[in-house]
């Protein structure tokens, strides 16, 4: 999911190929979902864009807007797979050679846009799992922050780097016992840290992901009140471009997760692992980030997890049938299957274009295991009635 980094990549953009510009056409596509659940129409955003001039944009943690010459504005989230792209401009926050990125107009387009001037520009809004939303909202442009959903989140560390001071920071940590790996990643707290980013912070900081928030010291919420800043600022100075973060973050290190031959290791030897806090898989570097207070009970240690995998998939496996037991209806039964396959599989970021392909391999391979104890069930019935 693009973070507080890549979403100030895209407003830069937008301030670079749009601002001053007069959207001369726009197209939509409907979708219920992603302009539906906010109140919007893909109708109705298309009339209230098309004509008008773009003055601004702007940004509040993973949420962006674009300001029009009269309201309404455009207020959007990528959720965990939208992007704009501007045609002829490198707007994505990392290398891709995939011949499909070059098609225009791209592939699950929800807007396209088109303005005047010589040349003209080009953008489309994409999100091909429909888990971004794009509304309208009908209010003056500095105003924008005091409509939902802006007003239910938290600071923006960079647009508010004021207001997330160290002594707002501690009594935001002191007021809550959460873990505070789920403190930084709730937009009610602060805006636009996802899960990255969280480790990250936590990673500089030398606090464990799973701490709960209201244990830490002075000192370390000193320290984290600096890492905070001092991620947040270098990923956005060099535009979320992964490639020009320091060699010694955590970032450029935690990806090999899962992968054969590969160790997941900082270039001074100190290992990496994954534990599961609040159902999201983190990055931690035990010998760094100590446990120094009491922690969350519902962590999961996922170090060289693909064989803890495998053995959870073991255990979720429904029981052969043994004669003269109760026959438990084999729609039941592949229902309680697949829901236990499902909980077992822990899709992580870096797993999200794979998860829809073993998320179906796996209901294949369960329906399978169904469809042949039912038949082994009828083949014994059969057997005893010959018999008798």
């Amino acid at each position: 999911m693009p973070e507080l980094s890549e979403i100030y990549r895209i407003v830069h953009f937008i301030r670079q190929h749009l601002v001053g510009k007069t959207l001369t056409k726009v197209s939509t596509q409907n979708d219920d979902i992603v302009y539906g659940k906010v109140g919007t129409s893909a109708t109705d955003f298309q009339k209230a864009m098309e004509g008008k001039k773009v003055v601004g944009a702007g940004q509040q943690g993973k949420y962006f807007w674009i300001t029009m010459s009269s309201p309404p504005h455009a207020v959007m989230h990528f959720g965990m797979s939208g992007w704009l792209k501007i045609r002829d401009a490198d707007t994505y926050y990392y290398r891709t050679d995939k011949p499909e990125d070059k098609e225009w107009p791209p592939k699950y387009w929800k807007f396209l846009l088109e303005t005047d001037g010589d040349p003209k520009t080009e953008a489309a809004f994409v999100d091909p799992r429909r888990l971004a939303r794009i509304r309208l909202v009908d209010c003056p442009a500095d105003k924008i922050r005091a409509h939902t959903p802006l007003k239910e989140n938290g600071p923006d560390p960079v647009a508010d780097k004021d207001a997330v001071s160290e002594e707002w920071l501690g009594k935001k940590l002191r007021s809550k016992k959460v873990p505070i790996k789920a403190l930084l990643l709730d937009q009610a707290n602060i805006s636009g840290i996802g899960n990255w980013m969280g480790d990250e912070i936590l990673y500089h900081a030398k606090i464990h992901p799973e701490q709960y928030s209201n244990t830490l010291t002075d000192v370390q919420i000193k320290e984290l009140h600096t890492a905070i800043h001092y991620v947040c600022s270098t990923s956005v100075d060099v535009l979320a471009d992964s490639e020009k973060f320091p060699e010694h973050w955590l970032f450029k290190h935690r990806w090999s997760k899962g992968k054969k031959n590969t160790s997941t290791t900082l270039p001074n030897g100190e290992k990496i692992t994954f534990i599961t806090v609040g159902g999201r898989t983190s990055a931690v570097v035990p010998s760094v980030q100590k446990k120094t207070g009491p922690v969350a009970g519902d962590v999961k240690d996922e170090d060289e997890s693909s064989g803890e995998r495998e053995v959870k998939r073991k255990r979720a496996a429904p029981k052969k049938e043994e004669p003269n037991t109760k026959k438990t209806s084999s729609k039941r039964q592949r229902k309680q299957i697949i829901k236990a396959k499902d909980e077992d599989v822990d899709v992580d970021e870096d797993e999200e274009k794979e998860a829809p392909k073993r998320r179906s391999k796996q209901t294949a391979k369960v329906n399978d295991e169904a469809e042949g104890e039912k038949g082994a069930a009828q083949t014994r019935r059969r057997s005893t009635r010959l018999r008798n």
